[in-house]
């Protein structure tokens, strides 16, 4: 037994001594292998690498890059800057926070009843203008504004417009660095990269930037200006999915020009919609700006008239009241007239039907209030209505006057 197992031992000895030969050999012709195939697939390997590579000794240079043998530098670097933080860095200034003062107590004491933002878009010798919404300083006894290193001055309201939303301030100009420029709002198209700055939430996060694209243009927002249910105008707007919030209200929807194609205004808040932001376009807000700031109100053509729809009566009274037959659907009832006013020396009376305002089929009277406001005061328009259900016209001299009646 003892004999069987010292054999046994010198045979395991033998045994590994062989394998370690054998090992030996194995990693030998593999390492001889390698370094052919190495050899082989550098030239290869050269090809697909997206940069030059040297296998000699490489020293930093101090403009950041690797200077190899043959001499090539190749540099490595990122830049942050783009040309959206250009364009934050040369229009943020002109972006300002907007504070709503209101009387708190007894005692005349004022409060903060809210914030929004407001852009500079003029500087004029001691005085710069500033443009918010109507909704921003609405009830105000005394606004502030606030600019980007938080100092507050007084603003003087000049004019606000409940049918735009957009109200226009001054003040002085003595710490105005910064102005923002206008731009073209009729050559947005959808898919057009745009940028938000204001101040949502309030002054803490004032000058916030978000980033987003133009969603549609040319929407239809209706206003209730009244609170009567009833739909008194259609605002068009711009759409964008960068994110407004409250506190945002005011504050430029800017292109990659760097130029204010918007003045946002208003955010869809349901908890079922997501990325809708809405914008006063450019275009439709000079005109306002330049009447607030030169009158302190808009300038609209006026008829002297109270309307309704006809579409909101029934069909009774479209029959019986008005005379109508059944295929006359659309158009704007005059409900009454202003004495001496444009309708009435027109020869408008009331119950009379509307149907054509210069030259424009009317439906409604969203339809006949934005073919007025596209009349100039003093124009003469051509009237087409209905009365006890015989088809009439007549001539119509637009007047001024700053009401929602007309």
């Amino acid at each position: 037994m003892g004999y069987y197992d010292q054999d046994y031992e010198n045979y395991n000895a033998k045994k590994q001594k062989g394998n370690r030969g054998g090992w030996f050999l194995a990693g030998f012709v593999g390492a001889i292998l390698g370094g052919l195939l190495m050899f082989l697939a550098l030239p290869t390997l050269s090809t697909i690498l997206p940069y030059e590579m040297d296998l000699g000794d490489e020293a930093p240079t101090q403009e950041g890059g690797i200077e190899n043998q043959s001499g090539i530098t190749k540099n490595v670097s990122v830049n942050v800057n783009s040309a959206i933080t250009e364009i934050v860095d040369d229009v943020s200034d002109a972006v300002v926070g907007v504070v709503n003062l209101q009387q708190a107590d007894f005692w005349n004491e004022t409060g903060e009843a809210g914030t929004g933002s407001g852009v500079i878009y003029k500087k004029e010798g001691k005085n710069a203008f500033v443009v918010t919404n109507h909704h921003v300083i609405e009830g105000a006894s005394q606004v502030e504004i606030s600019l980007s290193d938080g100092t507050r001055i007084p603003a003087e309201i000049l004019g606000s417009d409940v049918l735009t939303d957009l109200a226009v301030l001054r003040v002085d100009s003595e710490k105005i660095t910064k102005v923002a420029e206008f731009g073209d709002s009729d050559a947005v198209r959808p898919g057009e990269p745009v940028i938000a700055i204001g101040n949502p939430l309030g002054l803490q996060f004032s000058g916030s930037v978000t980033q987003g694209i133009i969603s549609g243009t040319e929407r239809a927002i209706p206003i209730d200006e009244n609170g009567d249910g009833l739909v008194d105008w259609n605002a068009e707007v711009l759409q964008t999915d960068a994110a407004i919030n409250p506190g945002n209200s005011g504050g430029a929807l800017i292109n990659l020009d760097g130029k204010v194609i918007g003045i946002n205004s208003m955010k869809i808040a349901q908890s079922a919609v997501e990325g809708i932001g809405l914008s006063i376009p450019a275009n439709h807000a000079i005109p306002i700006i330049e009447d607030l700031e030169k009158y302190s109100e808009v300038r609209r053509p006026f008829m002297g008239i109270g309307m309704r729809s006809l579409n909101e009566v029934s069909s009774y009274h479209k029959a019986q009241t008005l005379k109508l037959s059944e295929d006359i659907t659309d158009g704007v009832i005059v409900m009454s007239v202003v004495p001496l006013s444009p309708a009435a020396q027109a020869g408008l009376q009331e119950f009379d039907v509307i149907i054509e305002f210069a030259g424009e089929e009317v439906k409604d009277i969203i339809d006949l209030r934005k073919v007025l406001y596209d009349q100039d005061v003093g124009d003469t328009v051509e009237v087409i209505y209905y009365r006890n259900g015989e088809k009439m016209s007549g001539k119509m001299k637009l007047g001024e006057e700053n009401t929602l009646g007309s």
